[in-house]
């Protein structure tokens, strides 16, 4: 059996479909961003619109917009 130190979630194991395509365009955004140094939620933001990274509304994106995908993509 493998110690609680060892076990780990593959993150993989959680979804439930594959991921579609504005997921994948808005997680290269974040992974860029980060890449940047970019870590807070302003940033994130103005760098998604910086790169042209679509905001599920069609509107800018903004950081409670941001945070607000970020739950709905979470639940």
């Amino acid at each position: 059996m493998a110690k609680p130190h060892q076990q780990y979630l593959v993150v993989h194991q959680t979804r439930s479909h594959e991921p579609t395509e504005y997921e994948n365009l808005l997680a290269e955004g974040i992974e860029r961003s980060f890449a940047a140094g970019i870590h807070d939620v302003d940033g994130l933001a103005a760098n998604l619109n910086a790169m042209c990274v679509p905001a599920p509304s069609g509107q800018p994106w903004t950081a409670d917009l941001f945070a607000a995908e970020m739950k709905r993509l979470g639940a």
